[in-house]
């Protein structure tokens, strides 16, 4: 898990632009309980079909889906600081829909949402829950995103790709502390060392807005953390651009979950829903619509190799 912000990152965007003295192009966000320009899909008689009848749903014909809130654009409280919304939440409705089901989300503690799943209290969660060869010996996993870590620096830095670990060295970077990103950063680093290269200042942040800051004066060149809250910000306030990507899961491919309780007869559902959903073009439109059309998948797979054991 990476730190949450303090500060909104439309907030941040908004100090951000005025901080620096400069006129950036933002991108607006629909962050009202309204949600006008949510995506919505069809039943999918298929993945209906898929559905096994002893299943125990939590509420009767609802899909009950956990959500970990925390910031844009994955998972967020409205304007009204009640409904939640975002890039999963989207998501969720898509599958309920699909599978012709009314959808409860239920806002939950990171912590807490394996047991809810595997008891019952939940039918899944959608959640940037990441696939784990452990997680796989109690729940069924449907993939619906690559988990990506992105690399981002200021709009105007004269850096253009960071793709392999000699393009990070001698750099200021930030990333979050304890994080997955921070053990590749440290291995990129131990290599370039190993190999003669110049050392990366590794800087940490409690806050978002601090962290753009710090890109934005020159005193960080480039931040390495979670895709998807970057991409937001980047959109939001208009200051950085992404120089590239990589799996979260490096050297190793990982990918981003629904999660079900194990055999419980609904992942194969799932999976099928989502793979219409890709199919119709509404899953796209859905991710673009939060700037994550990097992180989309060609196809949905049930219980795919996860990250192995460390």
């Amino acid at each position: 898990m990476t730190h949450r912000a303090k500060l909104p990152f439309i907030a941040a965007g908004l100090l951000l632009a005025t901080l620096a003295g400069t006129t950036l192009h933002a991108q607006e966000f629909d962050l009202s309980p309204a949600q006008a320009g949510r995506v919505h899909a069809q039943p999918n008689p298929e993945a209906i079909a898929l559905l096994s009848p002893d299943f125990q749903w939590a509420k009767p014909d609802t899909l009950t889906v956990a959500v970990s809130v925390g910031e844009p654009p994955l998972a967020a409280f409205a304007d009204d600081s009640t409904t939640i919304i975002g890039a999963d939440p989207d998501v969720a409705l898509l599958i309920g829909e699909a599978l012709g089901k009314k959808v409860e989300l239920v806002s939950v503690a990171w912590a807490d949402w394996p047991l809810g799943v595997v008891s019952g209290k939940y039918d899944a969660v959608i959640s940037n829950v990441t696939v784990t060869e452990e997680r796989k010996e109690r729940l069924d996993f449907s993939t619906y995103r690559k988990d990506v870590l992105g690399w981002y620096v200021k709009s105007d830095s004269p850096i253009t790709q960071i793709k392999e670990p000699k393009d990070i060295a001698g750099l200021k970077v930030i990333t979050g502390a304890g994080t997955n990103q921070e053990k590749i950063l440290l291995e990129w680093d131990r290599q370039n060392v190993a190999a003669g290269l110049a050392p990366v200042e590794v800087q940490y942040y409690d806050d978002s807005a601090a962290a753009q800051l710090a890109i934005q004066s020159g005193r960080a060149d480039a931040q390495f953390n979670p895709n998807s809250s970057l991409a937001y910000a980047s959109a939001v306030n208009g200051g950085t651009k992404l120089v590239g990507t990589l799996s979260g899961g490096w050297p190793v491919n990982a990918d981003i979950a629904v999660t079900t309780r194990k055999d419980a007869g609904i992942a194969a559902a799932i999976t099928a829903a989502i793979n219409g959903l890709i199919k119709d073009g509404t899953y796209g439109e859905a991710l673009k619509r939060w700037n994550l059309s990097a992180e989309s998948i060609d196809v949905s797979a049930t219980n795919p190799p996860g990250l192995p054991r460390t």
